[in-house]
């Protein structure tokens, strides 16, 4: 039997996110012997014109494409979905976040809003990463066509079951524990409020009590002046002995990270959250997760079970943070989190949940 032809028109790495992650685990997959896979990256959109021609020459039974939740961006989606249409080409979308129904409702002008209702109209099918996130369509597209794919922690790193057991071995000995953020320096993903959390364990412990929390901090910085005012902070508030800052992690220095920090935390109301994969990272390594009830994340936390929920209403309120991560229940949060991940999340799930769309799709074509 003929293999079905599939068209990535996607993100790939470099550089590394969440969305060029998933893009190249799913295109590397076991799926490229299923299916006769094709690669059309869009990551620089100088070479639109050029991505135009390939994807018109393109014979791909199936067009997989990861939409954009910008302006800029969906004016170029909007092309490339015109070009399918006039081809008469199938396209499956899948958007990785949460705020493509946002942008099409209150960022867009009547015209551009209107094109998208038709052009997401006349796909197969969209995929979301969590329940939470099926409203990004509801209005545009049969709710049958709307497919839920959580993501997943990549083999790479899922903590192995032998050092998981060794982790929660030494919890009680581990005085100190370490609280890791894991993003990108976005204002509105949070690191800023860590920071103060950190200056209110400094103040603590300059009052007498014990050091119970060092913070590490890794991920990029966008632009220089958050950088420079990041450690400003940290001199002024003398947090040295509080705050290790890594950088950008990844391979060996991820996982040894990912392994020796007990707390993640991730206090975000950022626009375009979908899933954090940070999120299932830490949850697969052993840390007990505290983050916010935005965007697909309540979809992965069951608040208190297996992770925390901060409301957004409440995130500001750093006094009562700081006194749930001094009283959690982390033995509890740890194994629950791990069990979670280990059923629901793991990479073989991700690849095999697509396939499903894929076969369910492909019987449309």
């Amino acid at each position: 039997m003929e293999r079905k032809k599939i068209c990535f028109i996607a993100q790939f790495p470099p550089p590394i996110h969440g969305l060029s992650k998933a893009v190249d685990t799913l295109y590397n997959s076991e799926l490229s012997e299923k299916y006769e896979f094709q690669k059309i990256n869009i990551t620089n959109n100088k070479k639109i014109l050029k991505n135009l021609i390939r994807i018109s020459k393109s014979d791909a039974d199936l067009f997989y494409f990861t939409i954009s939740q910008t302006k800029a961006g969906n004016v170029r989606d909007l092309l490339i979905l015109k070009l399918l249409d006039l081809q008469n080409k199938k396209c499956l979308v899948h958007l990785h976040g949460g705020y493509y129904g946002s942008l099409i409702e209150n960022d867009l002008n009547y015209f551009q809003r209107r094109a998208n209702y038709k052009a997401i109209s006349n796909l197969v099918g969209c995929i979301v990463l969590g329940n939470s996130l099926r409203n990004n369509f509801d209005k545009m597209i049969q709710h049958e066509k709307i497919y839920v794919v959580p993501n997943c922690v990549d083999n790479e790193y899922f903590m192995s079951n032998r050092d998981f057991e060794e982790k929660l071995s030494t919890l009680k000995n581990r005085t100190v524990k370490h609280v890791l953020y894991l993003s990108n320096f976005i204002k509105t993903k949070g690191y800023l409020k860590v920071l103060e959390i950190a200056k209110m364990e400094k103040e603590r412990c300059d009052s007498g009590e014990k050091k119970k929390f060092h913070f590490d901090f890794a991920g990029k910085f966008f632009n220089k002046t958050d950088q420079k005012d990041f450690f400003k902070y940290i001199k002024k508030h003398e947090l040295e002995n509080y705050i290790t800052y890594h950088g950008i992690v990844e391979n060996d220095k991820k996982r040894e990270l990912l392994k020796q920090c007990d707390i993640f935390i991730l206090l975000t109301r950022y626009p375009n959250e979908g899933q954090p994969i940070s999120i299932l990272e830490a949850m697969a390594s052993g840390m007990a997760v505290l983050s916010t009830d935005h965007a697909g994340i309540p979809d992965v936390i069951d608040s208190g079970v297996d992770g925390y929920l901060i409301s957004l209403r409440d995130d500001r309120n750093l006094n009562k943070i700081f006194d749930i991560m001094l009283n959690l229940d982390y033995l509890t949060l740890e194994k629950n989190g791990r069990e979670k991940i280990t059923k629901k999340y793991t990479q073989k799930q991700y690849i095999d949940n697509i396939d499903i769309v894929f076969e369910k799709v492909g019987k449309m074509l």
